[in-house]
């Protein structure tokens, strides 16, 4: 069984993520929690340990311009499904966080639960959890450099006072979802609209 959970979904600018971990049955990581009930240097020391731990594991990356494109439920499919892709074992079924089956199990051939509050109660989901928010922050503090004034090292592209008054007097990066709606609120930047198709912009 596969745990899968997402990161980034929220957010302004970057990538979506989403992990996926296969688990040991017979060794445990004390500590292990929801992502976002732990410290960023929590997660950090976590993460080797978790990595070593898991018996597979992956994230997989959506850029920015794919969600666009796609819009957020075709662009967590496939995040999802090169996740599970990059895993190097043929899963029997998927636990996924929420109510949601953003994985599209049953098309896949595999079989799909769903757990609200996974992140909390089930251990792959968690560990999918933590490292897939390490992995796509780090990507995050990776690019702040190259984006003054953003401060994407400390909000890693999420919606923030800071990141909000940069988007007014700096506009829109290359790594920005340019579909949100936090797009009509900047002057003179036009918000990206996916043209409509019978296939949900697959």
């Amino acid at each position: 069984m596969v745990g899968l959970d997402e990161v980034g979904r929220g957010a302004w600018a970057g990538p979506l993520s989403v992990g996926a971990v296969v688990l040991p049955t017979d060794r445990r990581v004390r500590g292990v929690r929801d992502s976002k009930s732990l410290r960023e240097d929590e997660r950090e020391k976590l993460f080797e340990r978790l990595t070593t731990w898991c018996v597979a594991w992956s994230v997989g990356h959506v850029t920015n311009v794919e969600c666009d494109e796609l819009g957020m439920s075709a662009a967590l499919r496939l995040a999802a499904r090169r996740a599970l892709d990059g895993l190097g074992v043929v899963p029997d079924g998927v636990l996924v966080d929420g109510p949601v089956d953003f994985v599209g199990g049953g098309a896949a051939g595999l079989v799909t639960r769903t757990i609200v509050k996974g992140d909390t109660t089930c251990l792959s989901i968690a560990t999918a959890s933590v490292l897939a928010k390490v992995t796509r922050d780090r990507m995050m503090r990776a690019i702040a450099p190259t984006c003054d004034g953003f401060a994407f090292e400390a909000n890693k592209g999420y919606p923030s006072p800071t990141h909000r008054d940069a988007l007014r007097r700096l506009g829109p990066t290359a790594w920005h979802r340019r579909s949100w709606a936090f797009m009509d609120d900047l002057d003179g930047h036009e918000r990206y609209r996916r043209e409509p198709t019978l296939f949900g912009g697959l």
